[in-house]
């Protein structure tokens, strides 16, 4: 099992939306090395979700993914922001995995606090300059992270 974080904006679709959608297929992300580690991602792996561009920002439940990666929709579809004239039903370009909801924490785990835990230090998520939607975690970060965010 891998461990993973993925991004998203609350206001664009947040955990409460797939908590109430109850999976969601992970799509629009439109960088290769995220798209890379979501072709990775198996069945059964679990993934942090963080709200970004919030105040603050941080973790906010789990998924796990509950499909592997397919051919984005989106890359093929005009109207859609995301369009990739480049991309072929035949020889697509990006991938999105199903994720399904699988906890929201009590709390968050605001990135602030997750500076100050040397446990993380390392983290990807919290490199200088790290702009990445889907990122690898380690097990010992993602269980660190889980007891922050308490039962739900």
């Amino acid at each position: 099992m891998a461990y993973w974080l993925v991004k998203t904006e609350p206001e664009v679709y947040s955990i409460e939306d797939l908590e109430k959608d109850g999976s969601t297929a992970w799509t629009e992300v439109r960088n290769y090395q995220a798209r890379n580690y979501l072709r990775e991602m198996k069945v059964g792996d679990e993934v942090l979700v963080y709200h970004s561009n919030s105040t603050p920002s941080g973790v906010v439940g789990v998924a796990k993914v509950a499909q592997e990666a397919a051919a984005d929709p989106t890359q093929f579809d005009e109207s859609s922001e995301v369009f990739d004239p480049k991309a072929t039903p035949d020889s697509p370009r990006w991938f999105c995995p199903e994720l399904a909801f699988h906890r929201k924490g009590s709390q968050m785990a605001a990135l602030g606090d997750l500076r100050c835990i040397p446990e993380l230090d390392g983290m990807v998520l919290l490199q200088r300059g790290s702009r990445l939607s889907v990122q690898p975690v380690t097990k010992d970060q993602f269980r660190v992270i889980c007891k922050l965010l308490g039962k739900k």
